[in-house]
């Protein structure tokens, strides 16, 4: 898991997909989602830990942005 594609090709393989509209929403909802995957122990907590990771990066960037 290298970027948020893959974790929407993750998901999307559960049949969840995500879009609100608000891509900060977004992000919130991708990252329940990731847990419970988790917590039902279809994700190993190497990708959980990189797919927390990217999301949480992705969230920093488009805070930072509308900061500007």
């Amino acid at each position: 898991m290298k970027s948020m594609i893959d974790i929407y090709d993750l998901l999307k393989q559960y049949g969840t997909f995500i879009y609100t509209g608000d891509r900060l929403g977004d992000l919130m909802l991708i990252e329940d989602e990731i847990r419970e995957l988790y917590k039902s122990q279809v994700l190993d907590i190497k990708d959980y830990q990189t797919a927390l990771l990217i999301i949480r990066h992705e969230a920093s960037k488009l805070e930072s942005s509308s900061n500007n």
